[in-house]
């Protein structure tokens, strides 16, 4: 008897030598915090910008099961290099690059890295910014799943969506403005901020397809040589409007009951345009978890839970180069970050690794709200962030790839 317990006491000492020595050979990259941080009550109804920043990061390689339909991982099990991820968590921990709020990373289909700071909370929606036009095209995408739409329709005029406009009045061209175009920010559509202040003293002149209408009749003349790439807020208002008119019960309640809660996404905010749809450039919020969905979506060829919830035909396109763009015109592109260009409102760049290049596909939100697939590695990043001078593209290159390449 009492060698067995002398046994038991040996194998107990044992098992406590590896834990220590694991733990002791992982000091510099075991979580930093016990629990996620979630909002308090008071924290839900602040203002973004009044958050209290977190006393401390939150770190974690082996990100906890939460029965939100994300795969959980550990880090280094199917590589990663640690001492180059510490470098990374150094450099977030201490602002050096950039108020980041949050960063998750996926490495084959699994979560591995969770972390959060500054503002970031794991159970409060984030705002996006133009992250949410790569939501708005995915939705479009949706539709066409569903027969709402098809393919083809994306090479329709805008115009011809909707019943009691007045084309009499459009400006000229208005009629050449289609789908695919208005995705690809090339609509032409031209209202100067003058012109749009006095539409908007007349709030009625832009309710519902009203929108559409003096847009087409406010806006200046439009030939073939002014369709070319310009970032605004009207070419994503437009196709709102085009999913709103297309689907049974408008856009707000096909966005929420046929694509994000299909995703399982049911915390979130998506305030409303001026016309009462939700807003197509900007303005809903997401969590970081559910901000990777999206990206496990598009890895999937619109595929979640053996759904066919998006065309396969419709990613492939929306997700790959359709506009080049002049490098000097990005402000994400550099050294490390090149050959940038546009699809259905999502990027495309392409990002070296030493003497080696990766291509990417991205939604991207302004202040540093990113998901970014790097398909070759099969590796996605996400991030939510505060930053004016965002640089996350040049992050990630710099600082994340290196991780999972070496």
């Amino acid at each position: 008897m009492l060698n067995d317990i002398n046994d038991m006491l040996r194998s107990a000492a044992l098992i406590m030598c590896c834990i220590c020595f694991y733990t002791h050979a992982h000091s510099s990259l075991v979580d930093y915090s016990d629990n996620a941080p979630y909002a308090s009550e008071a924290e839900k109804s602040m203002p973004f910008g009044e958050l209290p920043y977190l006393k401390k990061p939150f770190i974690d390689l082996s990100p906890e099961s939460k029965n939100d339909l994300i795969t959980i991982g550990e880090f280094g099990k199917d590589g990663g290099d640690p001492k180059k991820l510490q470098k990374l968590i150094n450099g977030l921990e201490k602002q050096a690059l950039g108020r980041y709020d949050s960063m998750l990373i996926a490495h084959h289909g699994k979560l591995v890295f969770e972390s959060y700071y500054l503002r970031g909370r794991a159970d409060l929606p984030h705002r996006q910014a133009s992250t949410t036009k790569a939501y708005l095209s995915f939705a479009v995408g949706r539709a066409i799943q569903l027969g709402y739409l098809n393919m083809s329709d994306l090479n329709k005029p805008i115009a011809s969506f909707f019943k009691g406009l007045k084309p009499a009045k459009f400006a000229a061209g208005v009629e050449n403005i289609t789908l695919h175009l208005a995705m690809t920010m090339r609509s032409g559509l031209r209202i100067s901020k003058e012109q749009m202040t006095s539409l908007k003293s007349n709030p009625i002149n832009l309710k519902g397809k009203n929108q559409v209408q003096a847009f087409f009749e406010t806006t200046a003349p439009i030939s073939n040589q002014q369709q070319t790439f310009h970032y605004q807020s009207l070419d994503p208002i437009l196709v709102m409007q085009v999913l709103n008119v297309v689907t049974p019960n408008g856009a707000r309640a096909f966005i929420r009951s046929e694509l994000l809660n299909k995703l399982g996404i049911v915390n979130f905010e998506w305030r409303d345009d001026i016309s009462g749809l939700p807003m197509g450039a900007y303005a809903s919020s997401m969590l970081s978890r559910d901000m990777l969905k999206f990206a496990l979506l598009t890895v999937n060829n619109g595929m979640w839970q053996g759904v066919q919830l998006i065309p396969k035909a419709f990613v492939e396109k929306a997700t790959q180069k359709i506009v080049p763009q002049k490098d000097r015109d990005i402000f994400f592109t550099g050294d490390t970050v090149s050959n940038a260009s546009y699809g259905y409102y999502w990027w495309q760049a392409d990002m070296k690794v030493g003497n080696k290049s990766y291509s990417t596909r991205s939604a991207q939100g302004g202040g540093g709200q990113y998901v970014v697939l790097i398909d070759e590695l099969d590796l996605i990043v996400v991030t939510t962030a505060h930053e004016r001078n965002d640089q996350t593209m040049k992050v990630i290159a710099e600082k994340v790839l290196p991780i999972f390449s070496s």
